[in-house]
């Protein structure tokens, strides 16, 4: 009987913070980012290998000539070095880069790099990024 009614709350459980909006939320993007991607191209700053999303930053200069800071969100750093190789040293500051992704529908200058995306280095025209068009969860649904 304790068994039973452990395994009951144990689901009931489960259930409940599978569906908390918190759980939901992590990657429920789609009405915070542009459908079509847009290419910027900018000054590395800063590359910040961290879980869950990395976060690459790099200045462009605006139509104005005024420097904005940029922004762009990728996988962890688990899956840049796996499925990229990358290191600590792949991008440093002062690269020349051309950023492909969805922007923020605020207009922030911040880019969401989980799919359709590219990182090019300006210099040697190398892309070191690359996602599909569609993002692995939705590939594996897929088989």
């Amino acid at each position: 009987m304790k068994t039973g009614l452990m395994s009951v709350v144990g689901v009931a459980l489960g259930l409940l913070v599978a569906s908390s909006p918190v759980v939901r939320a992590h990657h429920g993007d789609a009405d915070r980012y542009d459908k079509d991607v847009i290419a910027v191209t900018g000054t590395l700053v800063e590359l910040q290998l961290v879980y869950p999303h990395s976060v690459i930053a790099f200045d462009v200069t605006d139509e104005k000539g005024q420097t904005v800071r940029w922004q762009a969100e990728m996988g962890g750093q688990q899956q840049l070095v796996k499925q990229f190789g990358w290191t600590k040293t792949t991008v440093k500051a002062g690269d020349k880069v051309t950023v492909t992704g969805r922007r923020a529908k605020s207009g922030a200058p911040y880019m969401n790099l989980a799919e359709r995306s590219t990182i090019v280095m300006v210099d040697t025209g190398k892309e070191i990024y690359k996602t599909g068009t569609k993002n692995r969860a939705e590939q594996l649904a897929g088989q």
